[in-house]
């Protein structure tokens, strides 16, 4: 079959599983095309005509769907929370909260989440071999030493190896603009206590080619359709 879409990206599309995760679904031989188990990973799929199953539940083909979250401090980056703590998903109305974050942010970080129901992209933005950029403002309790932005540009040694910033720049005595590509746990907080300063304020304001802009803190919306082709863009291999 010439034509169609590659069954693991069609299974990450429905939101079924990453791209690499739905690999792991066929050869397992729990995906069947039109009631044939395949093993094949080049097997393609007619998306309107092919009728797709995992472990015998339909496949639906789902509408790309991306939304852009300002969250608040004081809110939890998971679905649900044993403590009974606010998580972002109490942001958002009751059709949203199927979708899934792509990069945490800690509970007293704020600034930009994506959702989405596109595993593929998803997980092809948050891999170190893509190093999509992440965008923070920082506030410091302290003025910033002066050659602490070279210091962030060098790289920092963490107990999880080398930290180093893409880009760094002064916006004020005590603020910085701080570019990673990685998104390790609580890393700007831990490069800048490293450097010797203690964070008071961190939000994130880009991630890839999506920017947080004016979007109020609590709100939502849904990425235009430029906005999906830049994020696929960005991670394509091609």
């Amino acid at each position: 079959m010439e034509g169609g879409v590659r069954l693991q990206k069609y299974l990450a599309q429905a939101g079924v599983a990453s791209r690499r995760q739905s690999e792991t679904l066929i050869v397992a031989g729990r995906v069947r095309v039109n009631g044939v188990v395949v093993t094949e990973l080049g097997t393609r799929v007619e998306p309107e005509r092919d009728v797709v199953e995992v472990d015998g539940r339909p496949v639906r083909s789902a509408t790309t769907e991306w939304v852009v979250l300002h969250k608040p401090v004081g809110y939890l980056s998971t679905r649900s929370d044993p403590q009974g703590r606010r998580t972002l998903y109490e942001l958002l109305p009751p059709q949203l909260r199927r979708l899934f974050y792509v990069g945490r942010l800690d509970r007293d970080s704020e600034g930009l989440i994506l959702l989405t129901n596109d595993g593929d992209v998803a997980h092809r933005m948050m891999h170190p071999r893509h190093g999509i950029e992440r965008e923070y403002e920082v506030d410091v309790a302290t003025p910033l030493a002066d050659d602490v932005l070279q210091q962030l540009l060098r790289g920092v040694e963490l107990d999880d190896g080398l930290a180093r910033a893409e880009r760094a720049r002064r916006l004020a005595s005590a603020r910085l603009a701080l570019t990673l590509r990685e998104g390790r746990k609580r890393e700007v907080r831990r490069m800048l206590e490293a450097a010797g300063h203690r964070v008071i304020r961190l939000r994130r304001v880009r991630y890839g080619p999506i920017r947080l802009g004016t979007l109020p803190a609590g709100r939502w919306r849904h990425l235009s359709a430029e906005e999906i082709a830049a994020l696929q863009r960005s991670v394509s291999d091609e």
